[in-house]
């Protein structure tokens, strides 16, 4: 009986303290509190904003996770690993694994009003951590504005008499350019030695491409003027942070589903998209046994949600603090991967359409990346009556999907260096020109004749260990360092309901078991990167990898500095760096509460303890 009473006097004091808040706000702050509000070091940014509405902080998010990876790579992964059996481990990385990442960010940005760096209070040790984020986010917007200006150069040609790419009777075709429709005529193995009228006019005519990267050539300025084009859009968007952003997903991230939609009607409607459909869903269940297939949905999953790149959490910094985030972490995951489910269609009924036109078997046209989306698809939209449509609609999209991912990559960057340096928060408006004007000054080195190469190289290389790394710090911080129970408190506090055990379990075990694995699984089936069949020299792969230890050396260098700058030994030190400090809500009147709320969780910690004590001696006697 003690026990049970113990309990409901805990539920009861818990319960309290959450639906009374309001009542305690101007009562008077706990010791704890005081101490934790009053320091100096402690600068909350009490005008950082809040979104509109839940609506703007749910598109922002569909716009971040759905890119160009849902279109471009998913596709053809699951193609490549299983068809529809494919969906078996990729469904269960989402649930164990990506829904809880998704779900412990939104908790982190949402509880703190911090961005990615500021999250690292939970452990000041692992701050480091959140540097190597905004380190990957800047190496990674600034070739990806270049990616999104690909969409436009296409745009700019759609309004000559016909489409550029359709034949080979073009200034830059060479003899090596062949029709589509004549490709099946050549056996496998030749038919490799020729390209088509799509490939010559994306290298030969957007890019000038040079012979490899040991040849980066000069800038070539149409490409300029694209990426001129690209970051002032991006620019107008983010110009006022969220209460720009907030408006503008409205129509970047809603007009990319009216699009797809679009062109799956038009696809699953032309002859032989059957055929491709068929390719692309037919199980082969024998593939399950292949760990290298549960490796890529692991893999796709993670970089298909977006955690441990910071713009999660910078997006969830400015939700209203009651916010329901678990509905928010199960629902826009879901959505997300619908999409790529359903992007599959989209593309292999088009596919299958170009198989039926030329001859050429689906295995043999299907590809993933790049060559996708400018080479084999453009090709395939040549194809349709009505041609220009489509690919106004198609580049459209790739372009719109591109954008959201770059504004709000950006304004984590911002948001986390406005939250470390409080006195530059009164010129946000020049700290978001300046950051922008950087980053177009590094991107240019991308609209050279060799920027290909090296925007693949970093692609491939900048982010691929660093961010899975960080997910790995994020995990263990909240779970077992800062512990599971007092992030447990955190969010019932928020939202007076605590997750259900499952939540526990994954954050302890599952979750970062499986981080784990897509650790070691990307460094054992990393390979070689290559380009248009290009091999890259040695020194350009040490340059790649080079891209991605920059990043983690901040973590173990933070570590190092903060062990050897403190005020006691390196034990005392350590001991210190392991506890969350200022891990407090963003807004005053929440940060009282919130003491009040710890108070009456450590007096009722204490109550439990004695209560077990004096039943323990009773049972002995």
């Amino acid at each position: 009986m003690t026990n049970v009473k113990l309990q409901l006097d805990y539920n009861d004091a818990m319960r309290m303290s959450y639906s009374s808040y309001d009542e305690k706000l101007h009562v008077g702050q706990s010791s704890i509190s005081q101490t934790s509000t009053t320091n100096v070091k402690y600068d909350p940014d009490e005008n950082r904003g809040r979104w509109a509405s839940k609506t703007e902080f749910i598109l922002s998010c569909l716009g971040y996770a759905i890119g160009l990876g849902n279109v471009w790579r998913f596709p053809y992964l699951c193609y490549r690993s299983g068809g529809g059996a494919f969906l078996i481990p990729y469904l269960l990385m989402l649930f164990l694994c990506g829904i809880p990442l998704f779900f412990m960010e939104i908790i982190m940005g949402q509880f703190s009003s911090l961005g990615c760096i500021g999250i690292f209070r939970l452990t000041p040790l692992f701050k480091g951590a959140g540097f190597a984020i905004v380190l990957v986010n800047v190496i990674c917007t600034t070739y990806y504005s270049v990616i999104i200006t690909y969409p436009l150069m296409f745009l700019k040609h759609i309004f000559s008499s016909k489409l550029p790419w359709e034949t080979c009777q073009n200034a830059w075709n060479t003899n090596h350019c062949v029709e589509v429709t004549d490709m099946a005529k050549y056996n496998f193995t030749t038919r490799g030695e020729f390209k088509t009228p799509a490939d010559e006019f994306f290298h030969l005519e957007i890019l000038k491409i040079s012979s490899g990267i040991n040849e980066i050539g000069s800038i070539q300025w149409s490409l300029f003027a694209g990426l001129v084009l690209s970051w002032i859009m991006v620019y107008v968007c983010i110009i006022k942070g969220i209460e720009s952003v907030g408006k503008v997903v409205y129509f970047t991230a809603t007009f990319p589903f009216v699009i797809l939609f679009i062109l799956f009607v038009r696809g699953v409607t032309l002859p032989g998209a059957i055929k491709g459909i068929l390719f692309y869903i037919k199980p082969e269940w024998s593939r399950l046994l292949d760990l290298k297939v549960w490796a890529d949905a692991a893999i796709q999953i993670f970089f298909s949600l977006g955690p441990g790149w910071g713009g999660i959490v910078n997006m969830a910094s400015f939700n209203h603090f009651r916010n329901n985030a678990k509905r928010d972490a199960i629902f826009i995951p879901i959505i997300n991967c619908s999409t790529s489910i359903f992007a599959g269609f989209v593309v292999f009924s088009v596919l299958g359409f170009l198989s039926h036109q030329t001859g050429i078997p689906v295995a043999d046209v299907a590809t993933s990346g790049p060559g996708l989306a400018f080479i084999i698809y453009p090709q395939a939209i040549a194809m349709l009556p009505f041609s220009k449509i489509w690919a106004v609609l198609f580049f459209c999209m790739l372009f719109l999907l591109g954008l959201d991912t770059v504004f709000v990559q950006i304004e984590a960057i911002i948001s986390s260096v406005l939250d470390e340096i409080p006195k530059i928060r009164p010129y946000k408006y020049a700290v978001t020109f300046l950051s922008c004007l950087l980053m177009f000054l590094i991107a240019i080195l991308f609209v050279t004749n060799g920027g290909m190469y090296i925007l693949q190289l970093l692609d491939w290389y900048s982010a691929s260990i660093s961010v899975i790394l960080i997910c790995i710090l994020e995990v263990i911080m909240a779970a077992w360092i800062y512990g599971i129970d007092n992030f447990l408190d955190d969010i019932y506090f928020m939202i007076g309901k605590k997750p259900e055990k499952i939540w526990s379990y994954c954050w302890k075990y599952v979750t970062p078991s499986i981080l784990v694995f897509i650790f070691f699984t990307s460094i054992i089936f990393n390979r070689p990167v290559r380009y248009n069949d290009k091999v890259y020299p040695d020194w350009a792969v040490a340059l790649g990898w080079c891209s991605c230890a920059i990043s983690i050396l901040c973590i173990p260098l933070y570590m190092f500095w903060t062990l050897c700058h403190g005020k006691g030994s390196l034990k005392e030190n350590f001991i210190t760096s392991l506890k969350a400090k200022f891990w407090l809500p963003g807004q005053e009147d929440y940060r009282v509460a919130y003491g009040e709320f710890k108070t009456a969780r450590k007096l009722m910690d204490e109550l439990s303890s004695r209560n077990f004590e004096k039943v323990e001696m009773l049972r002995k006697s």
